[in-house]
């Protein structure tokens, strides 16, 4: 860490003064640069609040630090072409700073027998492996399909269509031979796919439209969108949909709380019900999301905005698109996210139990990001880096604690 000056110096003047924007907005492209970023972010702030803090910048013999670090830096930067920020004199004593914060940690790290650092390493009684592919399709006369134990190729049909998994799992329905005689009314024929706990699923629509669904969701839609003006789903839990484009056949996503219409595009929607908020994420095109509330007007989102609908208030606001559909790309990916939303997000995905044994653990934030196809373990070591919380994991029951600094 020693070998990064400059970036020690960004990390300790914005954990110095964390409200000061232009720099927090610069350790924010830092850590989203990578993982490595983001984890050396995490263990440089522990040691931070493991030491004594901003009490470090009075330990600093500046122009000692001048004379030891100038020639480096310059060097540094003379090697990157992409700075995080330009080089200046005030970088001195940041960097200063922060080789005095490491030799600090290092002499604790002694003085405390390593069994605080150590603690980092011990085991957990259990582990839980990550979601994988797993859903149930529900057909219209009550059939149920396991998805992930069905063979690839033809799997059903029913009122005309022909009903497919491909060998990446996908289902796609394609127009069969109608048979009259199968008292089956496409009208009134609708399929229903169900994710469990540690599933997930995508599914091709009659319209082709593409719908990739989370954890713990499940989307109920008709076999055939030819009848009728709007193309109409139900959704409970988290789906990413890209919409086929139709100007004559709006699509309509109906959740327990809100309608999105829109015509072709690409968005998320989050409607769990075991969330205070629905969100609902654009990426691509436009979409107007109507709460069912009468006194909520209906709102218009652009690109790069999402709506919130909590009890009693509607709002808009730009977002980190990538955050929100994250999961869909394989990772993680957290904001300043409170602990107990960010675990009611692994209990979907990893289908375990979580307890809180300080309610203090439920406050503390986190921001990173990892790969949903790791361990629970690994996960859970990542967010025990900040030195705030730890944990216990016992079978399928996770027990989270709030970590005593004392």
């Amino acid at each position: 860490m020693a070998d990064n000056p400059e970036i020690l110096a960004l990390i300790v003047r914005y954990l110095n003064n964390p409200d000061d924007l232009d720099n927090k907005l610069q350790v924010e492209a830092y850590r989203n640069q990578s993982t490595e970023n983001n984890d050396f972010f995490l263990e440089t702030k522990r040691l931070w609040d493991f030491s004594a803090k901003s009490a470090l910048l009075e330990k600093v013999d500046e122009s000692l630090a001048v004379a030891n670090l100038k020639s480096r830096l310059t060097t540094s930067s003379q090697r990157k072409t992409n700075k995080i920020f330009p080089f200046n004199s005030s970088v001195i004593r940041w960097a200063a700073a922060s080789i005095v914060l490491l030799g600090i940690a290092s002499i604790a790290y002694f003085y405390t027998g390593k069994s605080k650092f150590n603690e980092l390493n011990k085991p957990y009684a259990s582990d839980a492996n990550p979601g994988s592919n797993k859903a149930v399709l529900v057909l219209a006369d009550g059939r149920k399909i396991s998805l992930s134990d069905v063979n690839n190729g033809a799997i059903a049909k029913e009122a005309g269509l022909s009903i497919t998994k491909t060998s990446d799992g996908q289902l796609i329905y394609t127009v069969a031979e109608v048979n009259s005689k199968s008292g089956q009314s496409v009208r009134s024929a609708f399929n229903t796919i169900e994710t469990p706990k540690g599933g997930m699923w995508q599914v091709k629509l009659p319209d082709g439209s593409s719908v990739w669904l989370n954890a713990a969701s499940s989307l109920t839609y008709p076999i055939s969108f030819n009848d009728g003006q709007k193309r109409i789903v139900e959704l409970k839990g988290e789906a990413y949909f890209e919409v086929a484009k139709d100007d004559l056949h709006p699509f309509v996503v109906k959740t327990t709380r809100q309608e999105v219409e829109v015509l072709g595009t690409h968005f998320n929607i989050n409607a769990y019900a075991d969330e205070n908020t629905v969100k609902t994420t654009l990426l691509e095109g436009s979409v107007r999301v109507k709460a069912n509330q009468q006194n909520l007007e209906a709102e218009t989102l652009k690109p790069g905005q999402q709506t919130v609908l909590s009890a009693d208030a509607f709002s808009v606001k730009n977002v980190d698109v990538e955050e929100a559909i994250a999961w869909k790309n394989g990772y993680f990916m957290f904001g300043n996210e409170k602990q107990e939303s960010i675990m009611r997000k692994i209990a979907r995905w990893y289908n375990v139990r979580v307890e809180y044994a300080d309610a203090a653990a439920k406050e503390v934030t986190y921001y990173g990001s990892i790969s949903r196809f790791e361990n629970v373990s690994k996960v859970l070591r990542k967010f025990e880096q900040t030195g705030e919380v730890k944990f216990e994991v016992e079978k399928d029951k996770i027990i989270v604690y709030k970590e005593d600094k004392d």
